[in-house]
C-alpha cells in the first residue's frame, strides 16, 4: 500500500550521535516491515519521516571520504568544542552547527519513486526553490551534489551540502542548509573534499539573520510539492 503521508519531527538542538542512532532506528523499523510484508505477502503501509535538527559543532566524514580533509587534530577539535564522526552516508567531510538547518528525510522511496539520482535532484530542487524566495539563485554544480551560488565563476560557493544513505529503498541522512551558521568552522576542513571553493550562508549573502522557523516552513512547502506528499503529520 502506497503511503504518501510524512511525519514531521523537529528535534531542536540535538547531539549528532543520538540523532544518527535515532535515524538508524527509524530506518530499520521501515526495512523490517518491508521484509515482513514480503515474507507474509502482506501490504501494510510503511512510514515516512522528515526530521529537522540543529547539531552542536560537529564534523562528519562520509564512508568514501578522505580523513586528510579534516585539518584539526583531536586536541584542536576539543579546543573548538567540536566532535568528529566517520559515518555511513555518501560524500566527504562536512560541518554541522547551530544556525544551520539540517534535514533528514527518512522515506520509503517505494512510496514515491525508486530512483536515487532523482531523489537527490529533488532535494536540491527543494533548497533551490526555498532560497529563491529570498532572492538567492541556487544552482547545481556538475558532479558536485548540493546547492551552489555563482556556479562556473571564480566565486562559486556552496550554501547547502547533501549526503545520503539508502537501504532497501529507505533513505537516511540528507541536507544541511547554512542559514545563520558560523562559517569560520568550515575553515578547519576542505568542505566535501573540494579544494578552492568557498562556503556561504543565507546570512552572509543577505547581510541579516534569517528566522530558522520561517525557512523550515518554506522547505516543507517545496518538499510537499516536489514529492507530491499527501499530508504532513506534526
Amino acid at each position: 500500500m502506497i503511503n504518501k503521508t510524512v511525519q514531521i519531527q523537529d528535534l531542536g538542538l540535538k547531539d549528532y550521535q543520538e540523532t544518527w542512532e535515532y535515524q538508524s532506528t527509524l530506518l530499520q523499523e521501515i526495512v523490517d516491515l518491508k521484509i515482513a510484508n514480503r515474507k507474509a505477502q502482506t501490504d501494510l503501509p510503511t512510514s515516512n519521516y522528515f526530521l529537522f535538527v540543529e547539531h552542536p559543532h560537529v564534523y562528519t566524514l562520509g564512508k568514501s571520504g578522505d580523513l586528510s580533509n579534516l585539518l584539526l587534530n583531536e586536541a584542536q577539535l576539543e579546543a573548538k568544542g567540536a566532535r568528529f564522526y566517520k559515518i555511513n552516508r555518501g560524500g566527504d567531510i562536512t560541518y554541522h552547527g547551530p544556525g544551520q538547518i539540517v534535514g533528514y528525510p527518512i522515506l520509503d522511496l517505494e512510496n514515491f519513486f525508486t530512483d536515487i539520482h532523482k531523489y537527490l535532484r529533488f532535494l536540491e530542487d527543494v533548497i533551490i526553490n526555498t532560497i529563491a524566495e529570498y532572492g538567492l539563485k541556487g544552482e547545481r554544480s556538475k558532479g558536485e551534489t548540493g546547492v551552489w551560488l555563482d556556479v562556473g565563476t571564480p566565486f562559486a560557493r556552496k550554501i547547502c551540502a547533501m549526503g545520503i544513505r539508502t537501504s532497501r529503498w529507505v533513505t537516511m541522512h540528507g541536507f544541511a542548509l547554512n542559514v545563520n551558521a558560523n562559517l569560520g568552522y568550515f575553515d578547519n576542513i576542505i568542505p566535501c573534499g573540494i579544494k578552492g571553493k568557498a562556503v556561504s550562508s543565507m546570512h552572509a549573502e543577505l547581510g541579516k539573520e534569517i528566522p530558522l522557523e520561517e525557512v523550515k516552513e518554506k522547505i516543507l512547502k517545496h518538499f510537499k510539492i516536489a514529492f507530491e506528499v499527501e499530508r504532513f503529520d506534526f
